[in-house]
């Protein structure tokens, strides 16, 4: 029998620890709580050979840029140490200018960093990243495929269609360079599927 990765407290702790930080918080132009979100990329690393130091950083991931900036960072480091710290720093997009309090930079000069910023990380972040983009990316999809929503997902977002699709096709093409495998072959397909013109009414 395989290896089985043991979670502890630890991971309880990072889940309460998560679920406080976001309370309230839904996913954009939804009910849902946005704990699922995270949920489901803790779930995708797990499932995905990571351990539980990555389990954590997926339930923490999005904790920095959205709930606290710098002073967040170094609570999670506190409470749950360097690596998961780490990889937590690695997949926020706007670290440096939440640190100081600045407001984010231009969408695509951000969108590109992050981009051009995963040749520079390690396995334990790639892993994390790319977790959270499947699931935002099947999200996206589910919802395109749902009555009522349609290609009304599209407008949750602060941009178009259009550069929404060119975000993920740039993170699909970096994914299967990066850490190729069933995961970023998973996140192409999606693509593929979100880029299929609406049909017409």
């Amino acid at each position: 029998m395989d290896h089985v990765t043991k979670l502890t407290e630890k991971f309880d702790r990072a889940l309460a620890y998560a679920t406080h930080v976001h309370g309230g918080q839904a996913r954009k132009g939804t009910s849902i709580p946005y704990i699922s979100h995270l949920l489901a990329v803790a779930a995708t690393v797990l499932e995905y050979g990571g351990d539980e130091d990555l389990a954590i950083a997926g339930l923490l991931h999005d904790s920095v840029e959205d709930q606290g900036g710098k002073a967040r960072l170094e609570d999670v480091r506190h409470r749950f140490g360097d690596r998961v710290a780490g990889v937590v720093r690695a997949c926020t997009d706007s670290f440096a200018n939440t640190a100081r309090g600045e407001p984010k930079k231009d969408w695509c000069k951000r969108k590109t960093a992050y981009i051009e910023h995963l040749d520079d990380v390690d396995e334990d972040v790639l892993r994390v990243s790319l977790a959270d983009k499947v699931h935002n990316a099947r999200a996206i999809l589910r919802d395109l495929r749902t009555d009522g929503v349609g290609e009304k997902v599209w407008s949750r977002f602060s941009q178009p269609r259009e550069k929404s699709l060119w975000y993920y096709r740039s993170l699909a093409c970096k994914f299967r360079d990066k850490l190729p495998g069933q995961l970023a072959n998973e996140l192409h397909e999606i693509v593929e599927e979100l880029e299929k013109p609406a049909p017409k009414s």
